[in-house]
Order: C-alpha cells, then structure tokens, then sequence
C-alpha cells in the first residue's frame, strides 16, 4: 500500500517491525462494519465514548513529552498535538454525541475498557519513564494507521455518501489535511532516532509495535462490547 506521506528511515524500520500488528486492523471485523455501513450503533457509540476517554490520554502523553524537548519548535507542536487531540477530534464526538445520546456527562463518567486503559497506560507510562524517541513511536501508530486507514477505505469505496450513517468518521480520517501532519510527526521521530543508540532504537520499536497491537485490540474491545470480569 503506498503512502500518502512520506516515510523517513526509521518510521520505515518501526512499520516493517510492525507489519503483522500495524495490518491487522485493516481486516478487523469492526472497521469492516464501520467501512461497509452494517456496524451496529450501539457498538458505534461505544466506541466513541471510548475513544474519546482514550484521547484523554493521548493528549497527556503529548504534554509529557513536550516537557522533555529543547527545541522549541518541537515543544510547540507537541503541544498542538495534545490540543489537537481534544480539540479537533472533539468534534466528531459532539456530532455523534447529539445522534448517539452522550455528551462530556456520560465520557467523564464512563470507565475505559480493560484494552483502552492499558493502551491510555501504555502511552503516558512511556512518555514518561522512556527516551523521547520511545514517546514518538509510542503515540505515532494512532495517528498513522488512522489516516491511513482512513484514506484506504475513501480508495476502496471510491466516494463516500451523504447517508452513510458513519460518513462523518469516514471523511474525517481519509481528509488529506492529515498528512501534513503525520509528515512532521515522522520527521520529528526521525531527528530523535538519528542521535539514539542501538538500544534505545530497539526499545522504541518494541514501544511502536506495543501501540500497533493496542490499536488492534480497542477495535476488538468495541466490537466485543467489552467490560471488566466482575461485571
């Protein structure tokens, strides 16, 4: 599949070592159903609560790792990033919200799914306690395999119609205006992986590759309808 953006050397080295992991969402029975219009709304809306807990998140370990950079470029855009993540996206969540009956009430009160908290954990404990490289690879899977995810089903649909009932989610994520951004996220993950040693490249791939599987199974965990055992 070719990308719609480019692809630096390392961000190359992290997919490949991520293949099996970073592709099987492309088949996961959810994303099919999303894809094709059949996804039961009640599964919709239970991902949508938690994706909205899970960019929570997302946008910590934004923040975190903009504490960790020098550069001030970088320490900017990581901060749009963490606004970003709430900001933008929070607004196809109150679109669905007012469709699917759940506002900022009913996610603040929700608990994460046991696979959406130890992706949220794996995020934030990475950014923390890792290289800022290993932070890089541990939030660029979602962005990354989103949009590209996004535009291969615009490709495999070849339009997109109105009365989709998921066509919102659909055009956000295969909307080209992302690809800028994954361009400066994989530059960025680029400059930090050219002063990194063996090691620390080795754990960064492992942390990319961790994240790819999470975003494997918070697609399993909605379509599961999953809860904690005691429940």
């Amino acid at each position: 599949m070719q990308s719609p953006f480019p692809i630096p050397p390392f961000a190359s080295e992290c997919k490949t070592y991520a293949k099996t992991s970073f592709g099987a969402s492309f088949q996961h029975p959810f994303v099919l159903a999303l894809a094709d219009g059949t996804l039961d709304p009640k599964l919709f809306r239970f991902y949508q609560i938690q994706d909205a807990k899970y960019l929570e998140s997302f946008s910590d370990a934004c923040a975190i790792l903009s504490t960790k950079v020098t550069d001030p470029d970088d320490k900017l855009w990581l901060i749009d990033a963490a606004r970003m993540a709430l900001v933008v996206e929070g607004q196809l969540h109150i679109g669905y919200g007012k469709t699917l009956h759940y506002d900022a009430k009913t996610i603040a009160e929700t608990e994460p799914t046991p696979n959406n908290l130890a992706y949220q954990n794996h995020m934030v404990t990475t950014a923390l306690k890792g290289s800022v490289l290993e932070g890089f690879c541990a939030i660029a899977p979602c962005p990354w395999l989103y949009i590209e995810l996004g535009q291969h089903l615009l490709r495999e649909k070849g339009t997109i119609p109105d009365d989709h009932p998921y066509a919102s989610w659909l055009k956000m994520y295969s909307d080209p205006g992302f690809n800028d951004y994954m361009t400066h996220l994989l530059a960025k993950l680029e400059k930090y992986a050219s002063g990194a040693d063996t090691q620390t490249k080795n754990r960064a791939k492992l942390a990319f590759q961790q994240s790819c599987n999470y975003e494997w199974m918070f697609w399993e965990q909605a379509w599961t309808n999953q809860n904690w055992p005691s429940r």
